[in-house]
């Protein structure tokens, strides 16, 4: 039996967040006692009497972490399950697993912690060794989901615009070049679209570069809301703003810079509580078909473009549609009407 504590010596766990447990334990009494307990601890305990059924919920989706083992069990042992899970340890997060037997030779310690065990107690347990080694437990859990929250961020910083959120520029190279190498392949069509605000500096002369900051970042927001799932969106440098778009038809892709040039016209923030609004020039860059691999000559062509879109008036939208066999340009540009 458990070795359970008196009134005097109790002393709950309290973690942080309540912390999920499976038992894995074949003895119905031991099992309820264990629940009993770690309940009173704060624990969601969930349990099971046999091997099988515990792998079956250790590696499911949203598993528990924390695994308390007995060793001896009906379909697979405790000694089992820990060498099947960390079989597989790539691919979950590190689950916590305590090992419970009647043995205890050293011999049989060793080879509980060698088949992957973090820990390993000899029946009848003691409730407060038992939480002792919970806390060690969610100790060393909370440290990794640390270390993976701070990973992901540096992930995160290394790849998206501070300013913004969209991809930077570095991801973008990447991008263009995975997505022009499938485009090729399947033969289907490319747009590139080059945003540039206009008259930006106006806006960091007149209301400052936190204004400017705001309206890049309200910008990046309202590109992400319309492009579509699969189209990619990064902020190129300064002003200026990048999709990839595919799969459109050459009237398609005039009409969705169109709707993009169009609603961020009518987009503003507020700044001092006066509205600050803005409008872009957009260079687009259509292929049907690519000729090559690289995007190199699609990006120029936007960009080509969208110094065209500016000497036009600035607002509109100007298409530099690439010919299949000649590379001769269809050039398209509609100065926006303003209400």
């Amino acid at each position: 039996m458990i070795d359970a504590p008196g009134a005097q010596a109790e002393a709950p766990l309290a973690p942080a967040l309540p912390r999920e447990i499976l038992v894995a334990e074949d003895d119905a009494i031991y099992r309820h006692l264990l629940q009993t307990l770690l309940r009173r601890a704060s624990f969601l305990v969930r349990t099971v009497s046999n091997g099988v059924d515990a792998l079956r919920i250790a590696q499911a989706d949203g598993a528990p972490r924390l695994l308390i083992f007995d060793w001896m069990m009906p379909g697979l042992s405790g000694i089992e399950l820990c060498r099947r899970l960390r079989q597989e340890r790539a691919t979950r997060l590190y689950q916590y697993i305590i090992l419970l037997t009647s043995k205890d030779a050293k011999t049989d310690t060793v080879a509980g912690l060698e088949a992957g065990a973090d820990d390993y107690l000899t029946k009848p347990v003691d409730y407060q060794e038992l939480l002792a080694r919970l806390r060690a437990g969610t100790r060393i859990l909370e440290l990794e989901d640390r270390l993976l929250n701070a990973q992901k961020e540096m992930e995160y910083l290394a790849t998206h615009d501070s300013l913004t959120g969209l991809w930077n520029r570095l991801v973008w190279k990447k991008l263009l070049a995975a997505e022009f190498e499938r485009a090729y392949r399947n033969a289907t069509s490319v747009a590139v679209l080059m945003i540039d605000l206009d008259h930006f500096k106006s806006v960091n002369d007149t209301y400052g570069h936190s204004a400017g900051d705001a309206l890049l970042n309200k910008v990046g927001d309202v590109l992400q809301s319309l492009v579509r799932a699969y189209d990619h969106v990064g902020r190129y440098g300064g002003e200026e703003f990048i999709i990839l778009a595919q799969e459109l038809s050459r009237d398609a892709v005039y009409d969705y810079a169109e709707r993009i040039r169009s609603t961020l016209a009518q987009t503003a923030i507020m700044h001092e509580e006066s509205p600050i609004s803005v409008t872009v020039s957009i260079g687009v860059a259509f292929a049907e078909i690519l000729q090559e691999r690289s995007p190199d000559v699609m990006v120029r062509a936007a960009d080509r473009a969208l110094y065209r879109a500016k000497a036009r008036g600035r607002n509109c939208v100007y298409l530099d549609a690439i010919s299949n066999t000649a590379n001769a340009e269809l050039c398209e540009c509609q100065p926006a009407h303003i209400a």
